[in-house]
């Protein structure tokens, strides 16, 4: 096992203590949203009062660990996301233990989703890059402020365990990049549309992402612009509150890889698109698998809103927990010409809080979020759509052929539904197979059962087992 203080000057989280096999173990800080309350591209920044605060904290681990959290304020009811972890805590007045058996991403939560506790524990290190060999820019431990970062190709950033480095990093036209470490990259000091997020690559090949935390983007917080050979692994995104604060963007891309990640968002957390200017490379040879997704806004495994691309083809969402969403769990919405067939969506695991509070686009700055405890909204499950939206670039639609929706659970007590609809006789949605469908472990046999209406120009949908 591996840990690392915080740097001096980083704030940390007032609401935990924190130990892992006895050692104590930092929790920093970061702002993530409270409400779900949106604007669409204003000329300002989103109103702390619409966020709080909230803790996580990070280690090294190859065998299982005893984990030993410390409230500072009193609560009845915790719970340790994924379900799919089966981890029950042993609570003794306001200390919660439990043990780690695996790497991986947990939530520790006090009455509810408020100022949560986000532990990130990662595999051991393989092959870190010493400080002074060549084509390396290497942050130790402590706050660094570099600037904006510009990677050129066969270069690679390092940002060790305990360090923070405030900046925002861009690639255009690279090849051989590597982005790696264990510490934080932090975008907060980046006003709206100015740093570009955490990390940026335009038409770079050959690219491995791993292991660091990415913090407080100005915008999109990693995306991807007609890039080939991505691989995204063990990377963690906190801090996700600012308007339009997606989390991984992959836009006309191919050959990419994103797994055993984090996603905490303030809009679509990991989402495919096809945009204009790039709009002839298809999107194509997608593997996202083994990511815990927490939305506090929009899609959670989204193709679209913007399908500009010849198509969307052989992609796979496996093994992942969805422990929020707000809009829907699994969303293709095809509002451009693309052809998006042969996507699969297999042992995804959806959870349901028994409150989920109404997403609203607020009216005026003036408007502040209701809560209403007697909410009966419920995010939908799996939407397939073809329609011009808000989003759309082309004059055409596309079509919508061969999905799979493979052993898929949602647990808690609220209902979603779902629903697919085609455009017109030419643009359908054709060949939809739905196999092993679970709500709170009874099968859905059929669309009544999944609670799925089939709108008009679909076609061959099929449940099985």
């Amino acid at each position: 096992m591996k840990i690392w203080p915080a740097p001096k000057a980083e704030r940390v989280c007032e609401d935990y203590s924190l130990r892992v096999n006895g050692q104590p173990v930092s929790v920093y800080s970061c702002r993530v949203s409270a409400v779900p309350l949106n604007q669409v591209w204003p000329g300002y920044q989103r109103p702390l009062d619409q966020t709080e605060l909230a803790g996580f904290a990070h280690w090294e681990m190859a065998r299982p660990v005893k984990v030993e959290v410390i409230a500072k304020r009193p609560f009845k009811n915790v719970v340790v996301r994924p379900g799919s972890r089966a981890i029950h805590p042993t609570v003794r007045g306001q200390r919660i233990t439990f043990t780690l058996a695996k790497p991986g991403q947990v939530t520790v939560e006090l009455d509810g989703p408020h100022h949560a506790l986000h532990l990130f524990a990662d595999p051991p290190e393989i092959d870190a890059p010493e400080p002074d060999r060549a084509g390396v820019r290497y942050f130790g431990p402590g706050s660094h402020r570099p600037g904006k970062i510009q990677l050129k190709s066969d270069e690679t950033l390092y940002v060790a365990g305990g360090a923070v480095v405030y900046t925002a990093i861009e690639a255009r036209g690279a090849t051989n990049v590597s982005i790696l470490g264990r510490g934080v990259i932090d975008t907060s000091e980046y006003e709206r549309d100015q740093g570009g997020g955490c990390i940026r690559l335009t038409d770079c090949s050959n690219v491995k992402i791993d292991g660091v935390i990415l913090r407080d983007p100005d915008v999109w917080c990693l995306s991807a612009f007609g890039c080939r050979n991505l691989e995204i692994a063990n990377v963690k995104l906190i801090g996700l509150w600012r308007y339009n604060a997606d989390g991984i963007d992959l836009c006309n891309s191919q050959e990419v890889v994103v797994r055993n990640s984090f996603v905490r968002a303030f809009d679509d957390a990991i989402v495919l698109k096809g945009i204009k200017g790039l709009d002839q490379r298809p999107v194509r040879n997608v593997r996202v698998h083994d990511n815990v997704i927490w939305c506090d806004w929009g899609r959670g495994l989204e193709i679209g809103a913007e399908t500009a691309a010849p198509e969307f083809a052989d992609i796979q969402f496996r093994d992942c927990d969805i422990i929020r969403t707000t809009h829907i769990a699994m969303d293709i919405q095809c509002g451009d010409r693309a052809v998006v067939h042969d996507v699969r969506y297999e042992n995804i695991r959806v959870e349901t809080d028994d409150v989920c509070p109404s997403p609203k686009m607020q009216g005026s700055r003036e408007e502040r979020y209701a809560e209403n405890p007697n909410d009966d909204y419920v995010p939908n499950l799996m939407v397939i759509v073809i329609a011009k939206n808000p989003y759309s670039q082309d004059t055409e639609r596309g079509k919508v052929r061969d999905i799979t929706y493979q052993n898929i659970t949602v647990t808690g007590r609220r209902t979603h539904r779902s629903y697919f609809m085609g455009l017109d006789a030419e643009h359908t949605v054709q060949g939809v197979a739905i196999n092993n469908l679970r709500f709170n472990g009874q099968p859905a046999k059929n669309a009544t059962e999944a609670h799925l209406a089939l709108e008009a120009h679909v076609s061959d949908v099929r449940f099985g087992k």
